[in-house]
């Protein structure tokens, strides 16, 4: 095994079996909940390096166990969800789902999906050696992967922190959509480009008092600016 630990939470046992299989083959250690309460007891005693979250559960359903695991940790999380509209993959970006599995879904996809994750939440930007970014009130550590507003820890998703680290690097440049998909979700990102807006919109709500750090250039695209 390679020390990364998954859990995988689905009601129905023969869908958690196959991922099981498929992510085993890979070399993964899998952890398995059938609800969304068992799921619960199983991140408060262990560390996951990812969740495979199904959404609808009996007991808790897997929009809940979102919200409650965004409350502490920044676990990558990807939803399985046997519905494909656009509602739902925006309400879920709302609560911090860092990807989509749609049902039926193809295993190789999936594992792809996972690996593609795991390697963007990573340990990528620790290999720059900085200690503290300092941009206005914002201070980002690369290595511990922590953000901090006025001195305040932000609870980010490994997606909005990768977002923010890259936009205090280039601060008071511009960049559209498409290009901060390549270059914080990689090449391989599989949504459509209006996810850079929902994760944008989630940033600011964060930053609070200091949204306007994150200003829309009309027609273009987003910029990083606390001189505004």
């Amino acid at each position: 095994m390679n020390g990364i630990k998954i859990l995988v939470v689905d009601d129905e046992d023969k869908i958690r079996n196959v991922i099981k299989i498929y992510l085993n083959s890979e070399g993964y250690a899998v952890e398995e909940a059938n609800n969304g309460k068992n799921a619960l007891d199983k991140i408060k005693t262990t560390h996951f390096s990812l969740i495979i979250l199904d959404v609808m559960m009996p007991e808790i359903d897997g929009w809940t166990v979102c919200r409650e695991i965004r409350k502490s940790s920044s676990v990558p999380i990807i939803m399985l969800t046997a519905r494909g509209e656009e509602y739902d993959k925006l309400f879920g970006f709302d609560l911090g789902v860092d990807d989509y599995i749609v049902k039926p879904f193809s295993p190789k996809e999936m594992i792809a999906r996972v690996k593609a994750l795991l390697r963007r939440s990573g340990n990528k930007a620790s290999k720059s050696g900085q200690t503290f970014i300092e941009v206005g009130q914002v201070k980002v550590n690369p290595v511990s992967k922590q953000a901090f507003i006025s001195d305040k820890e932000l609870i980010l998703t490994p997606k909005e922190f990768e977002l923010l680290y890259f936009l205090v690097q280039n601060p008071e440049r511009v960049f559209n959509r498409e290009q901060l998909l390549t270059s914080v979700w990689g090449y391989d990102f599989f949504g459509d480009s209006r996810t850079a807006d929902t994760h944008i919109k989630q940033l600011r709500e964060k930053l609070g008092d200091y949204k306007h750090y994150i200003h829309t250039v009309w027609g273009t695209g987003y910029k990083f600016n606390v001189g505004d």
